[in-house]
Formats: C-alpha cells, sequence, structure tokens
C-alpha cells in the first residue's frame, strides 16, 4: 500500500493553471545514451520494501512472476528497496536481501525486461513521516547524508555489474523537504558519487514533496547530463484513489466517491462529513473537485514542460487507485490516467504488481493476491 499523502496549497493550483495556460502538452519520445529503454512496468512492492510479512521474501516475488510481468506486456519493473531490509542496524549489508535483489535482476535480463533500483525509505527519510508521528533528520544531519551516500556507493558496488541499458538507479522516493534546496544539494552530491563509479549509468530523479508535478519547476538536476529521467508521482484525485485507506488524514469520510465528475458530492458532503470537526474538514479539502481526463493531464503539465525544457525522458514511477471505489469508476480511472501518459510519451510504473492497489484482486482478511486482474491488466498494458 501507499503512504503518501499531500495537499495542494495555493501555490501549487496557481503554477498548475500558469503552464496549462502557458505550455503545449506534448512532449517527443527521448532516449537515453545508455538505452535504458522503458514505457510500461509495474512496482514490486512490499518484498525489500514495506514488507509487511504478508508472504516470506524468497516466495513472494520469483521467476514466475517476472515471467508472468513480461508475458503481459510490461517492459519494466520497480524494485524499491528499504534500508531496514538492506542494511542492519550497524550498517552492515545483509546477505540474503541482496541475493533477492540481484537474484530478481537477473529473471529481469532473462526475461527482456528493464529493472528500477529504488532507494524507497532510509532510517533518516520516510515519506509520510509527518502523518505518522515521525521526523525526518535527512536535510540538518550531516552524518545521515553521508550514510546516504554510503548507501548509494554500496548499492553501485554491487550491482555495477549490470548492463547500463537494463539496470537504473533511482535516488530516492519522494522526498519530502521543507526547503526544495536541500533536495536539489543532495540530488548533486548523490549523482556526483555515482558518476564516479558508473558514468553511464542511468539515473532518476523525482521531484521534492512526494514527486507530485507541481514541484518540478522547483527542481534542479545536474546539466549536461542525458542518463537521467526525471520522474513524477500522482495519485490524484486522492480523495478518490485512496478511499477508505486507513493511513490517510481523510480516513474517517465512508460516503461514495466518484470518477469521472465531482469526487465528493455536494449532498454527500453534507451527509458524511461532519461540520463542527474542523479537522475532518480540513482533510475534505479538495474532495469536491471535478476530476475528468483533462484535469488529470492539466496536473501533469509543471513535470512535462521541466521534462520538455531539460530535453530529458519524463516518467510517473507511482499511480494507482484501491479497489473500495466502485469498479467501474475505478477502471475509467485507470484508463484516463494510462491514455493521458501515452498520449504525452510519459512512461509508467503502476503502483503495484500484488498489494491492494495490485494487479491481482487482494483479500483484505488474509492479506493475501489472489487470481489476476484481467480487465485491469488489460488497461495497463495497452
Amino acid at each position: 500500500m501507499k503512504f503518501a499523502y499531500f495537499a495542494k496549497n495555493q501555490v501549487f493550483l496557481i503554477l498548475a493553471v500558469f503552464f496549462m495556460t502557458t505550455y503545449g502538452v506534448s512532449q517527443n519520445s527521448i532516449q537515453n545514451p545508455a538505452g535504458f529503454l522503458i514505457k510500461k512496468g509495474v512496482n514490486l512492492s512490499h518484498w525489500l520494501s514495506q514488507n509487511f510479512g504478508w508472504s516470506p521474501k524468497a516466495t513472494f516475488i520469483t521467476e514466475r512472476d517476472i515471467k508472468f510481468i513480461d508475458s503481459i506486456g510490461y517492459d519494466h519493473v520497480r524494485i524499491p528497496i528499504d534500508e531496514q531490509e538492506m542494511w542492519d542496524d550497524n550498517g552492515k549489508p545483509i546477505e540474503e536481501s541482496f541475493n533477492y535483489l540481484t537474484q530478481c535482476l537477473d529473471w529481469s535480463a532473462k526475461y527482456n525486461l528493464r529493472a528500477i533500483v529504488d532507494l524507497h525509505i532510509i532510517r533518516s527519510h520516510y515519506f509520510n513521516a509527518a502523518n505518522e508521528g515521525g521526523a525526518n533528520t535527512l536535510w540538518t544531519d550531516t552524518n545521515a547524508q553521508n550514510t546516504f551516500l554510503k548507501l548509494w556507493t554500496e548499492i553501485s558496488y554491487r550491482l555495477k555489474k549490470y548492463p547500463v541499458n537494463m539496470v537504473a538507479y533511482e535516488l530516492m522516493n519522494e522526498p519530502v523537504a521543507e526547503n526544495p534546496n536541500d533536495w536539489n544539494k543532495l540530488i548533486g552530491k548523490a549523482v556526483n558519487t555515482i558518476r564516479a563509479l558508473e558514468p553511464n549509468r542511468v539515473i532518476i530523479i523525482g521531484s521534492n514533496m512526494w514527486q507530485i508535478p507541481q514541484t518540478f519547476p522547483f527542481l534542479k538536476v545536474p546539466v549536461n547530463d542525458k542518463n537521467i529521467i526525471l520522474s513524477t508521482h500522482t495519485y490524484s484525485p486522492m480523495h478518490f484513489t485512496h478511499h477508505l485507506a486507513n493511513w490517510v488524514s481523510f480516513k474517517n469520510y465512508t460516503g461514495p466517491v466518484h470518477y469521472p465528475g465531482q469526487v465528493v458530492t455536494e449532498a454527500d458532503y453534507k451527509k458524511y462529513v461532519d461540520k463542527s470537526d474542523s479537522v475532518f474538514i480540513k482533510a475534505m479539502q479538495g474532495s469536491q473537485e471535478v476530476y475528468n481526463k483533462q484535469k488529470l493531464a492539466d496536473e501533469l503539465l509543471p513535470a512535462i514542460r521541466k521534462a520538455k525544457e531539460l530535453n530529458l525522458q519524463l516518467y510517473c514511477g507511482e499511480f494507482g487507485c484501491l479497489p473500495h471505489v466502485e469498479r467501474t469508476d475505478r477502471l475509467n480511472y485507470y484508463n484516463d490516467i494510462v491514455s493521458v501518459f501515452n498520449e504525452n510519451n510519459i512512461a509508467y510504473c503502476n503502483w503495484e504488481y500484488k498489494g491492494d492497489f495490485g494487479i491481482y484482486t487482494f483479500d483484505f482478511e488474509r492479506n493475501i493476491s489472489l487470481a489476476p486482474d484481467v480487465e485491469l491488466i488489460h488497461i495497463l498494458t495497452k
């Protein structure tokens, strides 16, 4: 499951409107010199990252899964990894976990799937810390930043044997820095660290504040480096895609939601939202907006413009919708967002393979994935 939640403030909305009215939406297909070519993929979540013990690691992702992913039309996988899953408390690599990772990369190569190794959560930074009572020390602690760079040195040492056209690195998932320049500075240090070891490896870089499109104007990446892919994430409209999720601030809203159209209707808002609960009202801010395919496209414009400006490929590394909504509405959402990606030459990777957002039906009582959702898979791989 995905734990990101963000509030679209007025500054972001103003920026979005500006880019909507100033720039076109098309982006030329861009190929990086390394030849790491991707179009549609799926996240291998809850395995080496955010592992909730649903299934043993040895059986959760196997060669059979990679073969199946290839057979249904995906061309790449994104593999989230967490520091605590890959390194113990003393900073020593956990060999079993690295063996799972390299085994998966070997399987991917066997079936000609590209792979993105995504450093998802580190001990000094968790993208949902604010909502879960935690704190991120990465931006103020020099030692934490040095550890972050050390992790990438270790990853490179172990993975540099893989061809640059088959494996890419994603610096960090959904950075959340109060000052975007803190993330920009760390990007520079991390890219320099990796480039000293692997000059031609493709590096995937997301924008600040959960990689939402609206923060792309503040993103700075090394110049004259064409082996970079820019990555955005989108879960808009959150009140629809995360309906009934137990980790979001609006989890107490139990009324219906819709897509396309007004996510929460006026009548349902009045019926289900306690007007005396200021916290609840704040959490429901934006829930009555009207969403459709054009709205989804418009929200991506700042990211599209940045990629076009830098002549770099744009990638959506995460998007998805929980199955708690009406099935027809859910499939309409997936059909529209995938069409937006395809029409704008944006590579994409849905959240997720197995899990509550997954391409399998999910048993929420036993926390297991059941049968493949053929209709959803067809939309995601068309």
